[in-house]
């Protein structure tokens, strides 16, 4: 078995292998080379604060690809211009290597406007604050839904939400200021269905019940009857009910009498005359006076002084009566009168002084 593995057949075969292989692998290297352009390398050319337009022209020139993105809009730089670059300018790349550039877009980012139709201004404001948007101006306009959002406009157009604007922009804003009052009902009698709930809706009313005489729903039938009348008034988002029929209204007489006997009857409001009856005259009450309490005024008696006696000779003392002294009597009339011409007695109280002694008279007897 040796001696057959080396005969030269053998070794030649071997041989020829060895040589077909290694000129397989060195061919398929020489291919990778011409393929990948190896050992040539281009110099990145510097693109930032260009336009995205000449960026790609200087890219196209030097043999390079570019890739475009857009970063988050800043206002302190111009639209499409290039704010980034990968790889870094100047770096060596291959031929036909793309190249990242990053560029400020036109304007912000567009954002969605939120669903605040028929919300509460005031919540309504906020959300749309939070989502990047600003209000503008703020029109009221007559309606049912007071302080309510009733259409969102972007540059003077009503736009749905969900829409996309850019952000940060102004929107306008039209909210509800309440229904309007006393508004005369529009007469659609005669009209079609169609032709009714648009006239109905330019008046700010609304379509309530519409009965339709053949039971279908045919908006081409003919309006014969309504509730309320024309005419009549009444406030922003009332409901108008219709009756329509294929029939002209004066085909249906007896079914707008027997209507008008439902709907249109007659309430007499008059009052009954007011009659007026004499109210006798009641006599005020005569009051009798209090009589008044009679008051006894207490009389002092008056003080007496002692006569002065003087201690010269002795004399004979001859003593003289001496006349009493009668103090005024003081009388106190108490008189009281009523109206039954009764009179009371009067009544006269004196207080005397009691009598006082004889003063003794000095002689002096020489």
């Amino acid at each position: 078995m040796l001696k057959s593995l080396f005969n030269w057949k053998v070794l030649l075969n071997l041989l020829v292998a060895i040589g077909v292989f290694v000129g397989l692998v060195w061919l398929t290297f020489r291919w990778l080379e011409y393929h990948t352009n190896h050992g040539q390398e281009i110099p990145v050319p510097n693109v930032v604060n260009k336009s995205v337009h000449e960026a790609v022209k200087i890219l196209d020139d030097a043999g390079l690809g570019y890739e475009v993105d857009s970063a988050t809009y800043n206002p302190k730089y111009r639209p499409f211009q290039v704010l980034k670059m990968s790889p870094t300018p100047g770096s060596h790349v291959k031929d036909g290597r793309a190249i990242h550039l990053m560029v400020n877009p036109r304007s912000w980012a567009p954002v969605a406007i939120p669903d605040v139709i028929n919300k509460y201004s005031g919540l309504a404001f906020q959300r749309i604050d939070q989502v990047g948007l600003k209000v503008g101006d703020t029109i009221f306009e007559p309606s049912i839904q007071k302080d309510a959002i009733l259409r969102i406009l972007f540059k003077g157009n009503p736009v749905k939400p969900g829409s996309l604007i850019p952000r940060f922009s102004t929107i306008d804003v039209v909210v509800g200021s309440g229904p309007m009052r006393n508004i005369s009902i529009p007469n659609v009698v005669g009209f079609t269905v169609k032709d009714a709930r648009a006239a109905i809706a330019r008046s700010m009313f609304e379509v309530g019940l519409v009965e339709h005489e053949d039971g279908g729903k045919d908006e081409s039938d003919i309006i014969y009857y309504q509730d309320p009348a024309a005419g009549d008034v009444r406030d922003q988002g009332m409901q108008i009910d219709l009756w329509a029929s294929k029939k002209t209204p004066a085909e249906l007489r007896s079914k707008i009498d027997e209507l008008n006997s439902v709907y249109r009857m007659k309430v007499d409001t008059s009052l009954p005359p007011i009659q007026y009856e004499e109210v006798p005259v009641h006599q005020q009450p005569v009051y009798e006076p209090v009589p008044t309490p009679v008051v006894h005024k207490k009389v002092e008696p008056a003080k007496v002084e002692a006569p002065k006696v003087s201690a010269t000779k002795p004399a004979a003392t001859e003593t003289k009566p001496k006349p009493t002294e009668n103090k005024p009597k003081t009388t106190t009339n108490v008189s009281s009168g009523n109206n039954t011409g009764s009179n009371n007695k009067t009544a006269n109280n004196a207080v005397q002084q009691p009598a006082q002694k004889p003063k003794a008279k000095k002689v002096v007897v020489e």
